[in-house]
C-alpha cells in the first residue's frame, strides 16, 4: 500500500466487496472508517483492525454527513474514500410494487455515491482518491434487472463527470466495474456467472486500480472483453441473445 494511503473510509463494509476492501487496507496498516447498515457485520469486518464503525445507510444523506463529520474529527481527512455500498435485486416495470424497489436501487447505487463523497471532498488533500464501484451490468440493459442496470450506467457516467470536476483539486476519481463477485448478493442468481471472483481477489484488483489511479477499469480482464463485446453488439443481435436470458429474482432490498 502506498505510504500516502493511511486513512480509508469504506461504505458497504458490513459484507461482500466493501468488507473485503476494508480488510485489504486494514491489513496494510490503514486507519479505517467503516459504514454499513448492519452493526454485526461492521463489527465482524473491523475485528483486529484499526477501525471505527458507523451504522448508516448511504441513501440517508444526513446519516452519511454525521458519519463523515465524526470520522474527520476523530481521524482526519481520508486519503481514500471507497463507495462500495449498493443494492442488486430483480425488478419488473409492470409490477406496481416494484416502483418502490426501483427507487431504493437508484437511491443507493447513484445518490449513495453523492452522499458518500460530498461530506469529504472539501477536506481531502491533493493526491487523495475517490473510488466508486459500478458494474459490468451497467454496460447494457439486462432484462429483469432494469433498475440495477440503469443505476450502474448512471453511476459510471456520474463518476466520469466527477473525475473531471476533481482534477482541479488534485483528487483522483477511480471507477471500477466488476463482473461477478462471490457474495451474498450474487449467490441467489439462477444462472451461470462466468469468471466469478472471490471477494478478496476482487478487492486486491480494485486496490491495484486505485494505486494506478485508473479512471475506469473492468475487472477481471476477461469481463472487460465481454463488456466490450456487449456494448457494440447491434440491437437485433443483443435482443436475440438476451431476451430470454435467466433473470435475477425479484424481491425487496435487504
Amino acid at each position: 500500500m502506498p505510504a500516502s494511503i493511511q486513512r480509508v473510509f469504506v461504505t458497504g463494509a458490513s459484507s461482500g466487496l466493501g468488507a473485503a476492501l476494508a480488510r485489504h487496507y486494514g491489513a496494510r496498516g490503514a486507519t479505517l472508517g467503516l459504514a454499513g447498515r448492519r452493526q454485526d457485520g461492521l463489527a465482524a469486518t473491523a475485528a483486529g483492525l484499526d477501525a471505527r464503525c458507523y451504522v448508516a445507510d448511504v441513501r440517508d444523506a444526513a446519516a452519511m454527513r454525521t458519519a463523515a463529520t465524526t470520522f474527520l474529527t476523530e481521524v482526519g481527512p481520508p486519503d481514500l474514500v471507497i463507495a462500495a455500498a449498493g443494492i442488486s435485486v430483480g425488478t419488473l416495470t409492470e409490477i406496481t410494487e416494484d416502483a418502490t424497489v426501483f427507487r431504493a436501487v437508484m437511491d443507493a447505487n447513484v445518490l449513495g455515491l453523492v452522499h458518500t463523497f460530498q461530506p469529504f471532498i472539501a477536506a481531502m488533500p491533493p493526491g487523495s482518491v475517490l473510488c466508486g464501484i459500478s458494474s459490468v451490468a451497467g454496460v447494457r440493459g439486462l432484462p429483469g434487472g432494469g433498475a440495477y442496470s440503469a443505476s450502474k450506467a448512471a453511476a459510471t457516467v456520474y463518476l466520469e463527470a466527477l473525475r473531471l470536476e476533481m482534477k482541479a483539486r488534485g483528487i483522483a476519481v477511480v471507477t471500477v466495474a466488476p463482473g461477478y463477485i462471490d457474495t451474498p448478493m450474487t449467490r441467489v442468481n439462477p444462472y451461470p456467472m462466468p469468471f466469478r471472483m472471490k471477494a478478496e481477489d476482487a478487492a486486491a484488483r480494485v486496490a491495484r486500480c486505485i494505486a494506478r489511479r485508473r479512471g475506469y477499469a473492468v475487472i477481471p480482464w476477461q469481463m472487460a472483453w465481454v463488456a466490450g463485446a456487449m456494448k457494440w453488439l447491434p440491437n437485433p443481435m443483443f435482443d436475440l441473445l438476451f431476451e430470454k436470458a435467466p433473470r435475477k429474482p425479484r424481491g425487496l432490498p435487504t
